[in-house]
């Protein structure tokens, strides 16, 4: 058995890295699609949503940011190539939207290919004792779970 520098398991990291170049790859899309939406938003929601998904991308671009430090800590390489992230992504580009409404579903959209990794990946950090992984997960997690809630408030949707 193999351990790598901070003592995890070689093989199991390289699984946990595998799943976090999944996350990483589909975190790619929702950021510039988050981006498109602040760019392109019209409408009379046009400050707070401008200003709202400011916040998502800025946000996202810090969880890319950890996700592919995250990796790297494990020993192996984020996917660095938009190209390779479209092969991996589920979650799909979403172009020339500029009505709200039409945009927070899209951002929920794609919460629900977010979570589901996440999740996945809280599971699987737990089972191989990859505390930084599982506390990354767990605190994005609980972070969009109070975003869907809010974006669903909005929409007025139960």
């Amino acid at each position: 058995m193999t351990l790598n520098n901070i003592g995890l398991k070689s093989r199991e990291s390289e699984i946990i890295s595998n799943k976090l170049n999944e996350l990483l790859s589909n975190y790619q899309v929702f950021y510039m699609n988050a981006r498109g939406f602040h760019w392109n938003i019209k409408g009379n929601k046009f400050f707070e949503l401008h200003a709202k998904f400011e916040e998502l991308y800025n946000e996202s671009l810090v969880k890319i940011d950890e996700i592919a430090e995250r990796i790297l800590t494990l020993g192996f390489t984020p996917v660095h190539a938009y190209s390779d992230y479209m092969k991996v992504s589920k979650i799909a580009e979403a172009k020339n939207i500029s009505e709200g409404d039409k945009a927070i579903m899209e951002i929920l959209k794609g919460y629900e290919v977010l979570l589901p990794i996440e999740r996945d990946l809280l599971e699987l950090a737990g089972e191989h004792n990859d505390e930084g992984t599982s506390a990354l997960m767990s605190d994005y997690i609980r972070e969009q779970e109070k975003l869907i809630w809010m974006f669903n408030a909005y929409l007025n949707k139960d």
